[in-house]
């Protein structure tokens, strides 16, 4: 059983590890942290890799735990994300085959950073065909398990996973890009996306 957390929009390596995983555990009983991917994903633009970033209340002078993480949503955040998404995959192979699902994350807003990365994750898992058994902890898990997959969420910790090629869009230009979020690998990978999670090699 896999432990990992909940991040925006997740990268394809945790996607392997849970697509891999006969069950797999979220926690969500930690503090929270600045610069990860709790609120943070990676994306392939025309310029190349493209940071999206959620904005969230955050204060350093009181330790908060995720769960009680706010979003910031007087901005528009979520119009921006969204355009940068559609300018990046326009013209993916399977980005007007998705497009419907994934739009409406980007036009409710949520109050809670964690409830939202729960939402992202919910309708990506339908996109994919994938039905996991998921659980959550009830207090932080301080054991270092064999199946401990939470350092992913530390972008400096993980910035050296290679994950396995496949044609992307801006490829040619800017060349292969590794591990963006799960959504540059369903965009140009469609229905075979499961396919590639469960068989790829898990040697993170």
């Amino acid at each position: 059983m896999a432990l990992l957390y909940p991040t925006y929009l997740p990268n394809i390596a945790s996607y392997i590890v849970m697509a891999q995983s006969d069950a797999f555990v979220f926690e969500i009983c930690d503090s929270y942290q600045k610069q990860t991917y709790r609120n943070r994903c990676y994306i392939y633009g025309a310029n190349g890799k493209l940071s999206l970033n959620i904005p969230v209340h955050y204060t350093q002078k009181n330790r908060q735990d995720t769960k009680e993480i706010e979003i910031e949503n007087s901005s528009k955040w979520q119009s921006t994300h969204w355009k940068s998404i559609e300018s990046a995959y326009k013209t993916s192979p399977f980005f007007e085959f998705y497009e419907d699902e994934l739009k409406i994350l980007f036009e409710n807003p949520q109050e809670f950073l964690l409830d939202f990365n729960f939402e992202c994750i919910a309708v990506i898992n339908n996109c994919i065909g994938f039905e996991p058994v998921i659980t959550y902890t009830e207090q932080f898990c301080k054991t270092n398990l064999e199946s401990d997959y939470r350092f992913m969420v530390n972008a400096r910790k993980e910035s050296k996973i290679e994950t396995n090629p496949y044609i992307q869009v801006f490829q040619e230009k800017h060349g292969l890009i590794m591990n963006l979020s799960i959504l540059d690998l369903l965009f140009n990978e469609g229905p075979n996306t499961l396919n590639y999670l469960k068989n790829h090699p898990l040697t993170f």
